[in-house]
């Protein structure tokens, strides 16, 4: 049984207008092997991490990609969790390349972002995807090339929306020049406020924080001091309505822990999240 909180003004945001997903969402990154490589160490628990997250926590917006593995988080959380709650949404990007663990290159031909999205459709197994990212711009490829062929997959019905993943304010201004973006996918610091937060705040795009914890001004936060970490999930959630979260961990007691921080509760945290 689910025991989410309440849903409320400010711990839910709609993504596009019609995606409604709690603020405090998951980022499966930490689902694979060495090197964000192939397999976890314990497949099984990363089964029993994504069920009790939408099934036990109330997760509604989960946050993967067809590089995190190559492949196979995608799998598990098919495996984990289709026929899906109709209220969870289920965000994947594709444009990063995989040639080994820790490699990770741009690669936004059209024909190859043509075949992401196909491939992630049939890994997920749905017929479109809620909230696909452009995982990088390649600075090699016209940017309208790159969004353009994903918004063809969008007016197909592939894609509900689409979004952007480490952008500046400029990339996401030309972006939306060419097609409807509606979230953005950045890594947020504490001590300085990322200028597209504003900006998606000011245009009504979601602003999706990654690497919450070990991007403050003390990196090993979450791991030395629990609350600490609580205390900067709940400052990122408190920052902007337009502010989503994204922690990651393989941990089950560390995932309990993330999901109480927005339920003001002052129950500890810790993060296991690495890039996004």
């Amino acid at each position: 049984m689910t025991t989410a909180p309440p849903a409320t003004a400010a711990s839910h945001f709609t993504i596009g207008g019609d995606l409604p997903v709690r603020r405090l969402g998951y980022g499966t990154m930490q689902l694979t092997g060495p090197g964000h490589w192939d397999l976890p160490p314990d497949p099984d628990n990363a089964i029993a991490v994504l069920r009790t997250a939408v099934h036990e926590l109330g997760i509604t917006h989960l946050d993967t990609a067809d590089a995190y593995g190559p492949h196979t988080v995608e799998t598990l959380i098919r495996q984990a969790l289709h026929p899906y709650p109709h209220e969870l949404v289920i965000a994947t990007k594709g444009g990063l390349a995989r040639p080994g663990p820790n490699v990770w290159r741009p690669c936004g031909r059209p024909e190859y972002l043509h075949q992401c999205v196909e491939l992630s459709l049939r890994r997920l197994g749905v017929d479109c995807l809620d909230l696909y990212y452009l995982h990088r711009i390649d600075p090699q490829v016209p940017l309208a090339d790159q969004l353009g062929v994903l918004d063809e997959l969008r007016q197909a019905g592939k894609i509900r929306h689409l979004g952007l993943s480490k952008v500046t304010v400029e990339q996401v201004h030309q972006a939306r020049a060419i097609t409807d973006i509606a979230a953005v996918q950045n890594q947020h610091r504490l001590a300085t406020v990322d200028p597209v937060l504003p900006y998606c705040e000011q245009h009504g795009l979601a602003y999706v924080a990654y690497k919450p914890f070990n991007a403050g001004t003390d990196p090993t936060t979450s791991e030395t001091d629990p609350a600490a970490a609580t205390k900067v999930l709940q400052t990122l959630l408190q920052r902007s309505p337009a502010m989503l979260v994204i922690p990651g961990t393989a941990s089950l007691s560390h995932l309990r822990a993330n999901c109480a921080a927005d339920q003001s509760t002052g129950a500890q945290t810790a993060d296991e999240d690495g890039r996004s």
